[in-house]
């Protein structure tokens, strides 16, 4: 199998001062780290970066199973040796393979399909593109919109400069990014449906979803995020916002899948038909006016859930606002005792703040 490589000559002034902590950081990321010989090696999920010394200079070598995971690892390592170099900023030149890059490979421009609402305060956009296999898995449900720039005119699409990172050609306007489910893929139709909840209050991902038209052009990146996990019976919990990731994961469930799906919205309006073979029920939880993010009807839900003691393999799923994320996770891992491997369970918003703030 061929493997893909790059290179940087790095000048730092403290090499160990940079070097090391950034390998101590990628620790809390699931990476490994050795030192052999005076070198750092770092490896993390099939790749790997050694760090040598050659007189002053810093040498970076990275080694990749495809030309994706290549660019992940020379963006990651290049950001943050400039984060932990501080105020002196050392220059990153790759050299090898990806010099070939001028858009992040995981990066594609999309078109506006169609625009239909599922319920009143759902929309779902159907995007149309070349490469939408990518988005069919089911281990990373999500990608990023680009939401641009009020006031830009053409959209801005990102690049990669030399050094490996992201970069723009107006960065005081460069787009938002905002995440969201891919509700649904249709491989031979080269198309994929993305659900957005209207907000009242709206920010620039319902904001886009609202004034989005037939036609337009939209930057995506991805797939990433949390997916579906193999189990025999399964919990899912989340309000709207989660219900696009919800619905999905419902669908690909075999028929001798067994569980509990706890869905919270506004109101009975906002009931969507969600169809699947496997033995889940499905508890429509109502907040009858109350504000979003206000109540603890899914905590509460999930509390008087009973979770089989049959020997039954379990995965429990939860997509919420920050603090039922804190109560169900809390639950799930103290009371309950499910292992990392057997839950996920994600902040999708915070209540009160933007996505940026939160």
């Amino acid at each position: 199998m061929n493997r893909f490589s790059a290179q940087a000559r790095v000048l730092l002034a403290d090499p160990e001062a940079v070097v090391g902590p950034l390998c101590e950081h990628m620790l809390e990321h699931g990476a490994e780290v050795e030192k052999s010989g005076g070198a750092h090696i770092l490896k993390l999920r099939g790749t790997s970066v050694r760090f040598t010394r050659e007189g002053a200079a810093t040498l970076v070598d990275v080694d990749a199973a495809n030309l994706e995971e290549l660019y992940y690892a020379r963006m990651t390592v290049a950001s943050h040796i400039l984060e932990f170099s501080g105020a002196s900023v050392p220059e990153i030149a790759w050299e090898g393979d990806g010099r070939q890059l001028s858009r992040p490979p995981n990066f594609q421009i999309f078109e506006v399909a169609g625009v239909g609402q599922v319920t009143p305060r759902m929309r779902r956009i159907t995007l149309a593109g070349e490469d939408v296999a990518r988005f069919a898995q089911m281990e990373a449900l999500h990608l990023n919109i680009l939401v641009q720039h009020p006031d830009v005119g053409e959209p801005q699409w990102p690049t990669v400069g030399p050094n490996g990172l992201v970069g723009w050609a107006d960065p005081d306007r460069r787009p938002s990014f905002r995440k969201y489910t891919v509700r649904s893929v249709d491989v031979a139709a080269c198309r994929i449906d993305v659900d957005f909840v209207l907000h009242a209050d709206a920010g620039p991902g319902s904001a886009f979803a609202e004034n989005a038209a037939k036609g337009d052009r939209v930057g995506i990146v991805g797939p990433g995020g949390g997916g579906l996990a193999e189990a025999d019976w399964y919990l899912f919990a989340g309000d709207e916002t989660a219900l696009p990731a919800i619905g999905r994961m419902l669908e690909h469930l075999p028929a001798s899948a067994r569980g509990k799906a706890l869905i919270e919205v506004a109101d009975e309006r906002e009931i969507q038909p969600l169809h699947f073979k496997a033995a889940v029920d499905v508890e429509w939880l109502f907040r009858k006016g109350a504000p979003a993010g206000s109540t603890t009807l899914l905590a509460d839900a999930v509390r008087r859930t009973g979770f089989p003691r049959d020997g039954s393999a379990v995965y429990a799923w939860a997509g919420c606002e920050f603090d039922a994320f804190r109560a169900l996770r809390s639950y799930l891992r103290k009371e309950i005792g499910l292992k990392k491997h057997e839950h996920l369970v994600v902040s999708y918003w915070r209540r009160g703040m933007s996505e940026e703030e939160a």
